[in-house]
């Protein structure tokens, strides 16, 4: 009787259990719909702040700017400018030829000279370029005293301590006089420096004949001095046909060592937000993708007052946290970006005589799109927690899980040989060898080399003797050693996981059998299908297991023994594990005793089958291991 009742008790506590099941089933469902309907929302937000003209534009504009040669030169171009002599070349063919479209093919007068240049017929010129130089002071670096009497003058590297800020040259015009800079445009990190704002500035005509006599009497008149650092050459264009401005910044950098080392900006962005219908539903989707920040903000707020500690334990706890950090940070980014294009675009526009500087909105606009990009990023992410209810993923993650400690050691011994490597192979061939110039070059030259990316010659002629023995060795303890050893621990943790599920666990509920189920019952509900008995169902599900087992090599017999026991199981849970609570205690009859004592006998079979297996299996691994 107290058997009975025990059994009465579990009844009820199974009723509970599959009652929080069907909770917690209807829930996720409910969470993965509107967490799906909210990606789809940011996806087409993020996408429609995409233009394939975006491309395009750039690839035109690098095109003319940096890819024309100079007349006569055809292997002197802005890419391969070397010298001080290649670069006013540069600036009085290809950059001027390029700038200035003022008629048409047929040398036809389109417009005015009043209105600004239209490249290509149809991307106008914003306001007029500007040209910036940087320069050191003399005496910024000490000369060997043994060196002086053959040199007295020392320009240091570029840094705001040894920035000159004296009047030179002429002395007469903005180009030789120190300015200020009054925009909010931010500093330019370049190869080998941060660069401030201001310097020595001149801007140019929107007459092609005067800029050109403006750059010849600045190379002269030796504009370009031996402490010039850097020279930044800014201009706009906007193009009406796809509503895109294309700010461009081309950089000269002068070292300390001589020559000179170009580099360039191409941003197409889209300032003009909202022009036509489409950018009025982007609009709406933004709306919306606030209204889903605040919703999905308040129920992380009360997950954290009612779990409080615990809350913190789970991983995905803390990616939902991220998430919701980058789509604020995102939504502020956007919230400025329009706060100061609404302040500033109508008073670049309305003067075309002075330098527009579109760059501050196109700077912050692009590290709006990074945000956005990492947001969406992380938001696919997240949907590895609604998937990992599914067998498949949930092996996945509970192999990571448990092979995390393993890696983690692998991890330390594999970046302690990787970074011994990259400080042999920087300090070894760090002159000679574009790819290990920087000990962060080396490092990703040799993450390139474990994807088959190298250049070994380069490697070879540097150092005839080392350059071999580091390759080789790289390969043989990184390539063949230590990934596969990674491999290994992934492997056989994985092969763990499988077989604790194959004897049975699984997730708590499978996404895909949810789904399944609930469109079955849809399909019934609507008279579509014809609905299953609960025998009808049982019979399915033996026939599948049935299966399952031939195909993973279990004979017949087993298989007719484990049905039998199912039945025993069945029949005695059918009986004693009553879904509904009964208040009176009934005693067990013989008869049920004889039914409890039968399916014990059966169990003892099986439990004697299974340790003649285990002793064999033991006797075999015993033969081997003599």
């Amino acid at each position: 009787m107290a058997e009975a009742s025990r059994w009465h008790r579990g009844g009820a506590s199974k009723h509970t259990l599959h009652y929080r099941k069907e909770v917690e089933i209807r829930t996720t469902l409910q969470e993965l719909l509107l967490y799906f309907i909210f990606l789809i929302n940011l996806c087409i937000l993020t996408f429609g702040m995409v233009n394939p003209h975006m491309y395009y534009l750039n690839k035109v504009m690098s095109s003319l700017f940096l890819d024309t040669s100079v007349p006569g030169e055809e292997r002197t171009n802005f890419k391969s400018i070397r010298s001080i002599t290649d670069f006013w070349k540069f600036m009085e063919g290809p950059f001027l030829e390029g700038l200035y479209w003022d008629s048409w093919y047929n040398n036809q007068k389109l417009y005015n000279l009043k209105n600004s240049s239209r490249i290509y017929y149809e991307n106008i010129l914003l306001g007029v370029p500007r040209v910036r130089q940087l320069k050191v002071r003399n005496n910024t670096c000490k000369v060997y005293s043994s060196f002086q009497s053959l040199m007295n003058e020392c320009y240091g590297k570029y840094t705001s301590a040894n920035e000159d800020l004296s009047d030179f040259g002429l002395k007469h015009d903005t180009e030789w006089k120190y300015s200020t800079s009054n925009t909010n445009s931010p500093w330019h990190w370049g190869f080998f420096g941060v660069y401030r704002k201001g310097g020595y500035i001149f801007t140019l005509s929107k007459s092609k004949s005067e800029t050109k006599n403006k750059f010849i009497d600045l190379r002269l008149n030796s504009w370009i001095t031996r402490g010039t650092r850097v020279i930044f050459i800014d201009f706009s264009l906007y193009n009406a046909n796809v509503n895109l401005f294309c700010i461009i910044r081309l950089v000269a950098e002068f070292p300390a060592t001589g020559g000179i080392l170009t580099s360039w900006q191409f941003y197409s962005v889209k300032l003009l937000r909202y022009v036509s219908y489409y950018d009025y539903f982007i609009a709406s989707c933004e709306i919306t993708f606030c209204i889903f920040l605040f919703v999905f903000t308040t129920q992380e707020v009360k997950k954290i007052k009612e779990f409080k500690s615990a809350y913190f334990k789970s991983i995905w706890n803390w990616l939902e946290l991220l998430l919701l950090l980058l789509c604020f940070v995102a939504v502020a980014f956007n919230t400025y970006c329009n706060i100061q294009i609404f302040l500033l675009l109508g008073h670049l526009l309305k003067s075309t005589e002075k330098y527009s500087d579109f760059y501050f909105l196109a700077y912050w606009h692009i590290y709006y799109n990074n945000i956005i990009a990492i947001t969406i990023f992380f938001a696919w992410i997240k949907i590895f927690k609604f998937i990992s209810f599914n067998k498949t993923m949930s092996q996945l993650s509970s192999t990571l899980s448990r092979c995390i400690k393993d890696i983690v050691g692998f991890a330390i011994m594999f970046f302690v040989i990787f970074f011994a490597y990259a400080q042999l192979g920087f300090l070894v061939f760090g002159s000679q060898v574009d790819d290990f110039s920087t000990f962060q070059n080396a490092i990703f030259a040799q993450f390139r080399i474990v994807l088959g990316d190298f250049n070994f010659a380069g490697i070879q002629q540097a150092n005839r003797i080392l350059g071999p023995i580091y390759f080789i060795t790289f390969i043989f303890f990184v390539f063949f050693v230590l990934l596969n050893m990674f491999l290994a621990i992934i492997n056989d943790t994985y092969s763990e996981v499988k077989a604790d599920y194959s004897i049975g666990r699984r997730p708590d509920f499978e996404l895909g059998e949810m789904i399944k189920k609930s469109y079955t019952n849809a399909l019934e509900k609507l008279k579509l299908k014809k609905a299953q008995t609960d025998e009808d169902k049982k019979t399915s599900k033996r026939r599948d297991l049935a299966e399952q087992a031939r195909r993973e090599g279990f004979d017949e017999n087993e298989i007719q023994r484990a049905e039998k026991m199912k039945t025993w199981k069945e029949r005695l849970e059918k009986k004693y594990y009553s879904t509904e609570i009964q208040d009176d205690y009934q005693p067990v009859t013989q008869q049920e005793f004889g039914e409890l004592f039968l399916y014990a006998v059966e169990l003892e079979k099986e439990l004697h089958y299974i340790n003649s297996k285990l002793n064999r299996v033991m006797r075999k691994l015993s033969a081997l291991g003599q």
